[in-house]
């Protein structure tokens, strides 16, 4: 068997391509299964990407995309089937899969993570968004030989242009990457936040609450991001992020937090902070939005936290309580790896391509 990745991003940069597919790539070569893979943007691109300006080195990477993609189309007769990662091009209607489908015969394995059939274009390249099509998404669908989605709203959505979807969850790597565990709180117990410059939105709602725990509480909240978020805090500590660190900063975390807001682009989120905090045995404090309610058990491994009130209640509870802080961290592991670990998904994962 022989397949091709069709991703929008290089390797090993993106969460959604290395907690989606990329892990399970020693899978395929145990079971002898062939692969190449092809990014749409090279390492380049990539590094200015969300920066502001650089239209004509972006434009570029776009075109050159473009033609790497349509000289593709001349070895798909090779190809057993064609994985297609949110989608084959950035801009303009779904031509590439089209003809994939309907021209080459070939099978497409459709994989997405987020509510993309919605609008949702970053501040620093808004002017790309007028090249997007949405609605590529249901057409996609519609020809894709199956659809691998990261939780039920997405394949919900899916179910609606063809019966042939998988639930296929963002998982981790509990055995090679996210390895290790929490061992004991720090002193000055540190409440945490990780995600990219376009999700600190989320963050940015709870400052009031912050604000009101640090008249009482001595904590630290460390934001983990590629950007220094712009609200001051006197509890606030930035950390780049980095992927050769990333694991041993999280573990700075005593409390892991995923604030969302209850929309339709929040509920195709796929839980990915919250898997990622209870992996390494961290409690996850998370908005009642999307997967996750399904993925933490409130007052187990984690609070479900309807309101800012609710926040402020869970906090200082475990703020002031770190024998509670720690009966819910041995909870927490536990859960990802039986139900969110590439161990216990990778059977599921293989069953795409049969």
């Amino acid at each position: 068997m022989n397949i091709l990745f069709l991703v929008p991003y290089p390797l090993g940069v993106a969460p959604s391509q290395r907690f989606r597919f990329e892990q399970y790539f020693s899978a395929l070569e145990k079971n002898s299964i062939s692969f190449v893979i092809v990014p749409f943007l090279d390492d380049k691109v990539w590094d200015v990407l969300y920066a502001k300006g650089n239209f004509g080195h972006k434009i570029f990477a776009v075109l050159k995309g473009f033609v790497k993609r349509y000289l593709l189309l001349f070895s798909l007769a090779k190809y057993d089937y064609v994985f297609i990662h949110r989608e084959a091009a950035p801009v303009g209607p779904p031509l590439l899969e089209w003809l994939i489908a309907k021209v080459f015969r070939k099978k497409i394995i459709f994989d997405f993570d987020d509510a993309i059939w919605l609008p949702n274009t970053s501040e620093s390249n808004k002017i790309f968004s007028i090249l997007k099509f949405y609605g590529n998404t249901k057409s996609i669908c519609k020809w894709a030989y199956k659809i691998s989605c990261g939780n039920d709203y997405l394949c919900n959505f899916a179910r609606e242009f063809n019966s042939n979807v998988v639930y296929n969850p963002t998982t981790i790597d509990t055995e090679n990457y996210h390895n290790k565990t929490k061992q004991t709180a720090n002193n000055k117990l540190v409440i945490g936040w990780t995600g990219s410059h376009s999700t600190v939105q989320y963050l940015n709602d709870l400052i009031p609450v912050f604000k009101e725990l640090e008249k009482t509480f001595d904590f630290e909240l460390c934001v983990i991001s590629d950007r220094k978020p712009d609200f001051e805090l006197k509890s606030l500590n930035f950390i780049p992020w980095k992927k050769e660190t990333e694991v041993d900063d999280l573990l700075r975390f005593d409390i892991g937090i995923m604030p969302l807001r209850d929309d339709k682009w929040s509920n195709g989120k796929c839980g990915f902070k919250a898997l990622q905090y209870m992996s390494l045995g961290i409690p996850a404090l998370v908005s009642p939005v999307g997967v996750n309610t399904k993925i933490v058990d409130h007052d187990l491994n984690g609070f479900i936290c309807n309101t800012n009130e609710d926040w402020k209640k869970y906090f200082s509870l475990l703020l002031s309580d770190k024998e509670r802080l720690n009966q819910l961290s041995l909870k927490t592991r536990e859960k990802i790896v039986n139900k969110y670990s590439v161990k216990s998904n990778t059977d599921n994962f293989l069953l795409l391509f049969t």
